[in-house]
């Protein structure tokens, strides 16, 4: 395991290597990333939609379980998710190794096509093939994103900020392991705790809300309400929850 004061460099020389990546690359790496994690709430939904709502517990656990091979991938095999960008390329900001307009140029591809391989999972796997068309499947669906929409704005905001604290030290985690063990392992423990938790991830909701769109439960008006303040407390989570703490604490002083 890397000490603290490695993992910050490991994570600024990331970041700055993002940044670096030419313009297909991030839009191949972004689907990839929003295709992954939509994978993994796929089968949140397949392996709980039939758990009885008095085991709600035994659900998020089963749930969270699964859902971190979005991230492992991502991490292990290759992909861009724009919010382990907002921590891992805000350490290169913190670090004066990017200007605040590369870190909201890199989101917004990312996202951008992190939302399209969201969508294409969501459409074509859920809605098409039917994983997310027959029940219980269709109403655990449309009960999750509902759950999400019906968030007030602050709620969203504060529950984005959970979630991508969590989500930023999986980052950051798996940056300290010296093998791919380590780093399932650094990943696993805080996704599947967010995801037991229900806090809110704005990339994960571009699967779920469009899903019950797509089975004629939810609408895209309510898609861009619940999204806005989650992805705004999503960066609050990576970039200062972790970036800005970790890199205050661990920086060199010189």
């Amino acid at each position: 395991m890397f000490t603290p004061e490695e993992i910050l460099q490991k994570s600024i020389n990331a970041g700055t290597n993002k940044l670096k990546k030419t313009l297909l690359a991030k839009m191949i790496l972004g689907f990839i990333g929003g295709a992954m994690i939509s994978l993994g709430f796929l089968a949140y939904v397949r392996v709980t939609a039939s758990i009885p709502k008095d085991l709600a517990s035994v659900k998020a656990l089963v749930g969270g379980a699964v859902f971190p091979i979005g991230l492992i991938v991502i991490l292990l095999a290759g992909g861009e998710l724009a919010t382990g960008n907002m921590m891992a390329v805000g350490t290169s900001l913190f670090d004066k190794k990017a200007h605040l307009l590369d870190y909201l140029k890199n989101l917004l591809v990312i996202t951008l096509f992190n939302f399209i391989g969201a969508i294409f999972v969501a459409y074509f796997f859920g809605h098409v093939v039917g994983l997310t068309h027959a029940r219980p499947f269709q109403q655990a669906v449309i009960s999750i994103a509902s759950a999400k929409t019906d968030a007030s704005f602050w709620s969203a905001l504060i529950s984005g900020i959970g979630c991508n604290w969590l989500v930023g030290l999986a980052v950051w985690l798996s940056f300290g392991a010296k093998d791919a063990a380590g780093k399932i392992l650094g990943i696993w423990f805080p996704i599947m705790i967010f995801v037991a938790v229900g806090f809110q991830h704005s990339i994960a909701n571009c699967f779920i809300i469009p899903a019950a769109i797509f089975e004629g439960g939810s609408t895209w008006g309510l898609f861009l309400q619940n999204f806005i303040p989650v992805y705004l407390g999503n960066i609050i989570g990576g970039l200062i929850f972790v970036a800005g703490f970790y890199y205050y604490s661990y920086a060199d002083k010189k």
